[in-house]
């Protein structure tokens, strides 16, 4: 059965078996329910259906469905049809479990922060994604290529750079190389400052990163006096999560106040 390249979708197809072997390893062998976010052709399904656990396949491709049914019989009651996105992950797994998949470049953000939001239910995750922000997301303060992923991320998540990839381990092959990280909750069960606000005063300064964090706040805080702080003369890429926790509180306590 032929399936056809959805440029739409992001697809890319990953024929290197010997890659999604070595992805399939890299989930922890603890792992006891796994969910895999956008099967594809199967290449790497092959290898986690082999794994004597509870697991599931999310596709939304309807050819691939089709194509991943008549090839791994297995995977019958195993294969969920529909959007990771629009997932209610709970509908799923009723206990935490661990994801894993070949992400597609254009939505790999977006599914990062789907992560996010069901953190306390998934402890794990190992993901090939786009070099570019593999490295991002593993990133540390002080590099120019730390920013708003990274810091969300790292909030809650252990990051691991595993391997690169490159492209002629797909096809067609993508522009650009591709990466494995590996993420494992961390012990934070709760930032010491508004999770929502969080999130905000990493986006407004990280927007305007050029800008001081003096005046990227402006965003939130509006014409209201900031007052002197060892943060405020600093550009966001230099400040850690903890740190981003106390301008929080900082932001918290202007808005409270005026």
């Amino acid at each position: 059965m032929y399936v056809r390249q959805k440029k739409s979708l992001g697809q890319h197809f990953l024929h290197d078996r010997q890659i999604a072997e070595r992805i399939a390893k890299s989930i922890d062998d603890s792992t006891k329910s796994l969910l895999e976010i956008g099967a594809g052709t199967g290449v790497l399904t092959e290898f986690l259906l082999e794994k004597n656990i509870d697991f599931k396949a999310i596709e939304i491709d309807k050819e691939f469905v089709a194509f991943l049914r008549n090839t791994f019989p297995d995977i019958k009651h195993k294969l969920i049809e529909g959007d990771f996105l629009k997932l209610n992950v709970h509908d799923i797994f009723d206990k935490p479990f661990s994801v894993i998949g070949n992400l597609p470049y254009n939505i790999s953000s977006q599914i990062f922060f789907k992560i996010l939001d069901e953190k306390n239910h998934i402890p794990e995750a190992v993901f090939m994604i786009q070099k570019e922000v593999a490295e991002r997301i593993a990133e540390k303060p002080g590099s120019k290529t730390y920013g708003i992923l990274s810091v969300l991320v790292q909030a809650f998540y252990n990051v691991e750079y595993l391997f690169t990839v490159h492209e002629n381990a797909f096809t067609p092959p993508p522009k650009v190389k591709s990466a494995v990280i590996r993420l494992n909750r961390n012990s934070v069960q709760h930032l010491n400052c508004d999770e929502i606000l969080f999130k905000k005063t990493v986006k407004a300064t990280f927007n305007q990163r050029r800008k001081t964090i003096r005046n990227s706040l402006k965003l939130i805080t509006g014409n209201r006096m900031i007052p002197e702080n060892r943060f405020l003369q600093l550009r966001p890429e230099t400040l850690s999560v903890s740190d981003f926790a106390e301008l929080t509180n900082l932001v918290e306590n202007l808005l409270k106040t005026h």
